[in-house]
């Protein structure tokens, strides 16, 4: 296995658990430090199994959360409700994903220089409701209703193109329609874990003709990469956001993409 291919996919790694649940969009940043790294995964095995990587974070992270919510269902009102919400978000992606996975993965195909304008014209539309007065109705997602769990599934569909990052979507839904900054953010957390367990289940099970684990070194390296990066973003983003709110990554974002243009002007 060549060295550089190994240090290629750390980098990678480290990058789907440091972006994944940060509104910056994971794949953005997988395909441009990828298309620079000039790594290639057949059936791209390993951008789908690293993703496993970060889900496995968040399920370590809040586990204990998790487990109380599934032990309490059979007397609980409130742990059924919040099941419910969690389902009804899911809803709209698991539907418009299924049937039209081919048209997103064919028409809406990942191009950088695509994904590079996503970049920069999702940050400017996050920087600018990060600064909008907004009054907050909701600090705490138990609380959430069903209609604002269904409108937030609804905005979380925008992830389905290419550079839109599908927490911005989530997080920018929730502040606009009255979350606080906090619970919009562990909100997307919780409905990470469906939404990337039925996309990496479907995207391995219409890629399973091209699937190749041959490098399985590659994998092995980016999972964990992925896992231990995602430990440390999930433990650590909800005090950043109270306190710093969700400017930083909107720049972050207009800073990569346009890095990413002129880096594809000048080096293609």
């Amino acid at each position: 296995m060549p060295e550089h291919s190994i240090f290629s996919a750390l980098i990678l790694g480290l990058i789907e658990g440091l972006t994944e649940f940060i509104p910056v969009s994971s794949t953005a940043h997988i395909l441009l430090a990828g298309h620079f790294l000039g790594f290639e995964s057949k059936g791209k095995t390993f951008e789908i199994i690293i993703q496993l990587g970060a889900i496995l974070a968040i399920l370590t992270v809040y586990f204990q959360r998790l487990w109380s919510i599934l032990i309490a269902l059979p007397s609980d009102p409130k742990a059924r409700r919040f099941v419910l919400l969690i389902l009804l978000a899911f809803l709209p992606a698991a539907v418009i994903g299924f049937l039209a996975h081919d048209f997103i993965k064919n028409v809406l195909f990942e191009t950088p220089k695509l994904i590079c304008v996503m970049l920069i014209v999702g940050g400017i539309i996050l920087y600018a409701i990060d600064r909008m007065p907004l009054k907050p109705r909701y600090h705490d997602m138990m609380d959430y209703t069903p209609a604002l769990a269904l409108k937030i599934g609804l905005f979380q569909c925008l992830a389905m193109i290419p550079g839109t990052s599908r927490s911005g979507a989530t997080i920018a839904g929730s502040l606009l329609m009255g979350s606080d900054k906090r619970s919009a953010a562990e909100f997307s957390f919780f409905l990470a874990i469906p939404t990337m367990l039925g996309a990496t289940v479907l995207d391995l099970y219409k890629n399973r003709d091209v699937l190749d684990f041959n490098d399985a070194s590659l994998i092995a390296v980016g999972f964990i990469a992925a896992f231990v990066s995602a430990l440390l973003v999930v433990r650590s983003l909800l005090a950043f956001v109270s306190s710093r709110g969700f400017a930083p990554f909107a720049i972050w974002r207009i800073v990569v993409g346009t890095v990413g243009l002129i880096g594809l002007t000048v080096f293609g």
